[in-house]
């Protein structure tokens, strides 16, 4: 068989592969991101079977699938909203950051990652996944819970912090010198303000140059944006993902919606694949010697974002039962951290030892994220002897 075959027969077995394991997923009400994980690890370096012939595309394809991820972000929110959850939350925010990157920085230097391991890790620890969360809010019913628009304005503020931070994150990975990198900082905080205005101001003019009532037409158009927008921002170092979340952010109103719509499947698709990747890219050999730590930071790391949301939603007045879910919804990590990770891992300025805790934090946090969001309630209320819920929580 000559390669083009091959790389047919094996994009199949991925593909199929990935809806079988999302399947289970479903069926058991967790996170697919885990076992995607693990099937990169099954398929990859040191893994069972090779997948050469289908490398190339797998690599172009995750690059697709965390501007697909990043853009589809930026759809989430107008400019006014926004503000708004800046306002609202910028005090919870900047615990949420200390809290949560500080444990990743630590355990990095202790396991010698160095500095630039270290920043890496600290954004692998701080940044919730907002998919998870979204969907176990609204599998448990939540979205109208009181405590619901404190967990969506920290996911504001933290999604703002990564467009600050992936900049820098992307200079240091260059090995960019220390002006270079305020420079890329610079030029990311200026196109953030810039598109924040725009889009508050003349959004409805930037929907308007991709909107169309033909599908095909809207999808070329949408994608061929993001890419062009990805590819500019990359050539400026301030980061593909970065300038994708700024173009879904002046994506506005009724061409946001339907933008969302038609690029949720493409998504899911290269998402998929980029994190099929990562698993590729780890050996699972390595995953042994940093088992401990990881488990040591994944413990850590939920009692630091369930305290980030226990405070958060008492300065809103939720209830007992409403701080105790708002700080378990936030445990989650998945997406976004492997892509931090990925940006590390494939600039090769960090050890194998990175990649390893990195994946391993993440299986452990994707899955334990919508276990402690779906049993806290009634865990808390045997430790409080509390059988019946409390008055206010009927419309939290």
């Amino acid at each position: 068989m000559n390669a083009t075959t091959l790389a047919l027969i094996q994009l199949g077995a991925v593909f199929f592969g990935l809806g079988v394991l999302g399947r289970i997923a479903a069926r058991i009400g967790m996170s697919p991101i885990p076992l995607y994980l693990v099937g990169g690890l099954v398929f990859g370096e040191g893994g069972f079977f090779g997948l050469h012939e289908a490398d190339e595309f797998i690599h172009v394809a995750s690059e697709i699938g965390v501007v697909l991820l990043l853009l589809l972000l930026g759809l989430e929110y107008s400019a006014a909203e926004l503000f708004t959850g800046m306002r609202r939350s910028w005090m919870a925010g900047l615990l949420d950051l200390v809290l949560n990157t500080t444990p990743g920085v630590v355990v990095a230097l202790l396991l010698g990652l160095g500095p630039t391991g270290a920043l890496a890790m600290a954004g692998v620890t701080y940044i919730s996944s907002s998919g998870i969360i979204a969907k176990v809010l609204n599998d448990l019913g939540r979205l109208g819970n009181r405590e619901t628009p404190v967990i969506l304005s920290i996911l504001v503020f933290e999604d703002l912090a990564m467009a600050a931070y992936l900049p820098v994150l992307t200079a240091v990975l260059a090995g960019l010198g220390f002006v270079a990198g305020l420079q890329s900082l610079g030029i990311a905080l200026l196109a953030v303000t810039v598109v924040l205005v725009v889009a508050f101001r003349y959004g409805k003019y930037v929907s308007a140059v991709v909107a169309s009532d033909d599908r095909e037409i809207f999808l070329l158009k949408l994608l061929g944006a993001a890419l062009l927008v990805a590819g500019v921002a990359s050539a400026l170092q301030v980061s593909a993902a970065v300038g994708a979340f700024l173009l879904g952010i002046a994506i506005s109103d009724t061409t946001a919606h339907n933008a969302t719509k038609i690029l949720e499947p493409l998504r899911d698709l290269f998402a998929a694949m980029f994190f099929v990747l990562f698993g590729l890219t780890t050996d699972p050999r390595s995953i042994p010697p940093v088992l401990g730590w990881a488990v040591l930071l994944a413990v850590i790391t939920t009692v630091t974002k369930i305290a980030t949301g226990w405070w958060a939603a008492a300065h809103a007045g939720s209830s007992r039962l409403g701080r105790a879910r708002a700080g378990a919804a936030l445990v989650a990590r998945g997406e976004f951290s492997i892509v931090i990770a990925g940006l590390a891992v494939a600039a090769g300025a960090v050890p194998d030892e990175f990649a390893a805790l990195a994946t391993t934090y993440v299986l452990l946090m994707a899955s334990v994220g919508p276990i402690a969001a779906r049993v806290v309630e009634p865990v808390l209320r045997i430790v409080t002897r509390q059988p019946k819920p409390e008055p206010d929580t009927a419309d939290e």
